[in-house]
């Protein structure tokens, strides 16, 4: 199975680039629409993380006006604060988080780590916001492409905890924090994070909604991720999931830089013999998010039908 996987990942990624190349030379309108309704990553746009109506802390994409790293944490943090003047239009469902007024001191990048040191203003959030806040911050700005950690200074001191529940903030922080965090603990012994995507509605305009679930499983993660995107969460009426529950997960192979799935045809829609766009995204930033890894291959009865890179 590994060799004619690696021998498949070859063919593929081979036809990809000759694929590319037409769409570069060659484009068309229908390259840019995929979906108009979900929030699909394009080069032109930026995922960042605002607070939904329902609370939750989920993914919207903004224009990307800029093209520097730095000039783009800017652009970033501008858009996630509270009554900023911002081109970006943020839809009537989705609330920015970080309290008015906040500024940035200084930032810098070096070598994937971004210490940026906010005006004390930072600090002006309630007990109910000030979690939601930090995954928005952390979520938002590692979406930028050589920003892999964040540290957090307020006034030129290091943001070491929440400022009113005092909890613990880890030095350097990532997407290992967790989001929408749920917990499924029996014991605070060999507990693992696995952050699955779900599908969220409102009034019509779909998105993406991350949800971390702390748990003691000894599964591998992409079992587990596969199972919770079966069903939809009971807690969370209004998130979904496109993946049928009687798809199943044959055979998989965790590599450096890329996962294969292996499923039966059942995950394929009944109406074009594909795997629709809403369970590539929902498997492959969840497999993203949980391995660190961008790119997700996939096959339905050892044949391969995508190869899904974010």
């Amino acid at each position: 199975m590994i060799k004619r996987l690696a021998l498949k990942k070859i063919i593929i990624t081979s036809l990809s680039f000759l694929i590319l190349l037409i769409i570069y030379f060659f484009p068309t309108t229908e390259n840019y629409n995929i979906n108009t309704t979900l929030t699909y990553s394009n080069p032109k746009t930026i995922p960042i993380y605002l607070v939904d109506n329902n609370n939750l802390v989920s993914r919207f994409e903004i224009i990307q006006k800029s093209k520097n790293s730095l000039e783009l944490v800017d652009e970033v943090i501008n858009n996630l604060t509270i009554d900023n003047n911002s081109t970006s239009h943020i839809p009537n469902n989705f609330k920015k988080i970080i309290p008015k007024n906040t500024k940035i001191i200084n930032k810098d990048l070096n070598d994937g780590l971004l210490k940026i040191n906010f005006t004390k203003e930072l600090l002006n959030i309630n007990k109910d916001n000030e979690e939601k806040m930090i995954e928005s911050i952390i979520y938002s700005l590692t979406e930028i492409k050589d920003v892999k950690k964040i540290m957090i200074f307020v006034e030129g001191e290091n943001l070491k905890e929440l400022p009113n529940s005092k909890k613990t903030l880890p030095l350097t922080l990532d997407r290992s924090y967790g989001i929408n965090k749920v917990y499924e603990l029996e014991s605070m012994k060999d507990i693992t994070k696995i952050t699955t995507y779900y599908v969220s509605k409102i009034e019509g305009y779909s998105y993406f909604t991350p949800v971390t679930t702390i748990t003691n499983t000894k599964n591998e993660k992409v079992e587990v991720i596969i199972e919770k995107l079966k069903t939809s969460p009971t807690y969370q009426t209004n998130l979904i999931s496109y993946l049928a529950t009687s798809a199943e997960l044959l055979d998989y192979e965790i590599l450096e830089n890329s996962v294969n799935l292996s499923f039966n045809n059942e995950v394929l829609s009944l109406e074009e013999d594909k795997i629709i766009e809403e369970v590539k995204y929902s498997i492959a930033l969840s497999i993203r998010d949980t391995y660190n890894i961008n790119e997700t291959i996939f096959y339905v009865d050892n044949m391969l039908i995508d190869v899904f890179f974010l």
